[in-house]
């Protein structure tokens, strides 16, 4: 456990190297510049701006300061917000899409799977149609599309939640449910697959054999070794929905962090484009690795060294 670990964690260092190194040349190559805006700046002024936040510095030198403060845990100030840090803008956003995200996988899980079950248990029945008639209608529309769906039929026509904003749980209801759609719809095509391929092992047929009632099979059997392929979805799709989703944020009002990277990248605020992404990248890794674990402890076939099942 120790040796993966060490090897994962080396792994994850080079790997956000890389994104830092990346983002930060990538933004150096972008047209104009923090500073740039319909009214054109002074050249003093934007001199002495560029000295401020060491922008006249060598190429070099400001990549050498930047490492330096991320490892710090230091993403230097906005540009843009000249009273807030960047680390201050990820604090304020990050909760408000955590909170978001945690309850969008909540629902994709609970549906996703369920349907997935159903759709297998009874297949090519209707219940099967109907479960990948639904997935197909999650998959092929756009969050957008169904956020504004939903808007129009539970806020507008309904009244039972309101249109957009953030603050209570009613509010959250729209938002975590447009972004849990796409997801939800892939669970249960995955589960569906998983399942059927799991139901026609031997074990599951003899364990019919035995007796053992269909609930115990399912549950103790099949669904234990079925929702591995959503594990291993469930590490970019975390990283992807509990860091925010930048359309839904931003049809429904929302202040989490996906809205604070669109104002960034509006605002060519290089700091904090910088330091979204590399936060980004973190959870993403962090995610990863977690799902690598939980999967030794869903299957213990599975060997954390490498092996494949059954060594």
């Amino acid at each position: 456990m120790i040796k993966y670990l060490t090897k994962r964690l080396l792994f994850m260092a080079l790997s956000l190297l890389l994104i830092i190194t990346a983002t930060f040349f990538f933004m150096r190559m972008a047209p104009g510049n923090p500073f740039t805006s319909e009214k054109k700046m002074p050249p003093a002024i934007e001199a002495n701006l560029n000295a401020h936040y060491g922008l006249d510095q060598p190429w070099y030198v400001q990549y050498g300061e930047y490492l330096l403060r991320v490892v710090q845990w230091d993403f230097g100030p906005s540009f843009k917000y000249k009273s807030q840090t960047v680390n201050q803008l990820i604090n304020e956003g990050f909760p408000v899409s955590l909170v978001l995200g945690l309850e969008a996988i909540f629902i994709a899980l609970a549906i996703g799977v369920t349907l997935g079950v159903i759709a297998a248990l009874r297949h090519n029945k209707w219940q099967d149609y109907l479960a990948m008639i639904v997935a197909v209608l999650g998959i092929s529309v756009p969050s957008f599309i169904m956020a504004a769906f939903l808007q129009y039929i539970f806020a507008m026509k309904l009244g039972v939640f309101p249109v957009a904003r953030w603050g209570t749980f009613s509010q959250s209801v729209l938002p975590a449910l447009a972004l849990a759609a796409g997801p939800t719809a892939f669970i249960a095509r995955l589960t569906r697959s998983s399942m059927l391929e799991v139901l026609s092992n031997d074990y599951i047929k003899t364990a019919k054999a035995k007796g053992i009632s269909g609930f115990n099979i399912t549950v103790k059997h099949a669904i234990r070794n079925a929702i591995l392929p959503v594990v291993s979805y469930m590490g970019p799709l975390s990283a992807g929905i509990v860091t925010g989703s930048f359309v839904i944020e931003k049809i429904f009002g929302i202040p989490g962090l996906g809205s604070q990277f669109v104002k960034s990248i509006n605002n060519r605020d290089y700091t904090a484009i910088m330091g979204v992404t590399v936060f980004y990248s973190i959870i993403l890794l962090v995610s990863v690795l977690l799902v690598d674990l939980l999967y030794g402890l869903i299957d213990p076939r599975i060997k954390l060294s490498g092996g494949k099942k059954g060594e």
